[in-house]
């Protein structure tokens, strides 16, 4: 970059010394100027630095102000209402298998769909709500993206969620509350509408060894209905790759959708109302865990739990499926 008010200055003798050439000092000038651009580029540079840098921790605080308190007893009753209306003629919900939880905190374990807005999962912790009033706490938990957005992340804390990370899980079972966890992310809750009975946890083990350090079981939680209040068509992987959601959303899944109101639409984040599809969910019988610290090291042991949770999630979904008559009618 160049100093155009230093260009145009004439390369004459001075009027003050005759015979005084100025273009050495003009040179001089010039490359000052040169360092000083570099210098401004190079401070510009820092300050975005900078500014992503504060973006970064404004996300971790925000994703950090978890608490586990449970749900805000006012915040519930205000939206008992709406909530009823929800559960009862919205999405008809039904769940069975409340007798199978254990008397003891417990992990729970299950899988979701609905792509962003995962109806089955926020349905379960409503019912819960419901069921016991904050005599029994349920956590849910999610994702850190979530967890840090403005609005939705306040909502979550005032319902009891707290971040998916074993620093408040543990916090949670320690106070001697419930927690559910759904392990297979945004790769189970994006699944294509054609794998809607499948029941996928991603190969993620993590809650197997949280369970072994808390000393607590895992409760399988299955259900069906949820993949109905939107259409996956399709996962579009490679899209996402491209796209490089991982790095930006942490999300292998670009989900082409068929939802309302916009119809068939790329949804990088939420763009539909789900629609009201029958929701069944059922509380599977809990799997024990060996709470020996030693178990945590032990990949067999882990593989073989993993496949129980798995199993019994399957079992539970193919039973719930054989009722299903037709989409969203249920």
């Amino acid at each position: 970059m160049q100093n155009t008010m230093l260009t145009t200055i004439p390369r004459e003798s001075s009027p003050i010394i005759p015979n005084m050439d100025y273009s050495y000092f003009i040179e001089v000038l010039m490359n000052e100027q040169n360092n000083i651009d570099k210098t401004v580029y190079k401070l510009y540079i820092d300050l975005i630095k900078m500014d992503q840098k504060k973006e970064e921790i404004k996300e971790k605080n925000q994703t950090d102000k978890w608490n586990i308190n449970g749900a805000n007893p006012d915040f519930m009753s205000k939206q008992s209402a709406l909530w009823d209306f929800i559960l009862d003629y919205y999405f008809r919900v039904e769940i069975s298998g409340w007798k199978s939880l254990p008397n003891s905190p417990a992990m729970l374990i299950g899988i979701h769909s609905g792509t962003w807005l995962t109806m089955d999962a926020w349905t379960f912790c409503a019912s819960w709500w419901r069921q016991y009033h904050g005599k029994r706490i349920l956590h849910g938990t999610a994702h850190d993206v979530l967890m840090a957005m403005p609005i939705i992340g306040s909502y979550f804390r005032n319902v009891g969620v707290i971040p998916a990370k074993r620093e408040s899980i543990s916090a949670a079972f320690t106070a001697g509350h419930d927690v559910v966890i759904w392990p297979g992310g945004e790769v189970d809750a994006m699944r294509s509408w054609s794998k809607r009975n499948k029941v996928v946890l991603g190969g993620r083990k993590g809650f197997i060894r949280q369970a072994i350090r808390s000393g607590v079981p895992i409760v399988p939680v299955a259900t069906v209905g949820g993949a109905d209040t939107v259409f996956v068509l399709s996962e579009c992987r490679p899209l996402a790759k491209l796209l490089s959601l991982k790095k930006l959303l942490r999300s292998e899944i670009a989900p082409l959708i068929l939802g309302f109101p916009f119809g068939i639409v790329l949804e990088a984040f939420p763009l539909h109302i789900p629609l009201p599809a029958k929701i069944r969910t059922k509380i599977m019988e809990p799997v024990d865990i060996d709470s020996d610290p030693d178990r945590e090291n032990d990949q067999e042991y882990i593989d073989k739990k993993y496949q129980e949770v798995e199993s019994k999630i399957q079992e539970g979904v193919n039973q719930l499926a054989s009722s299903v008559k037709f989409p969203i009618i249920g």
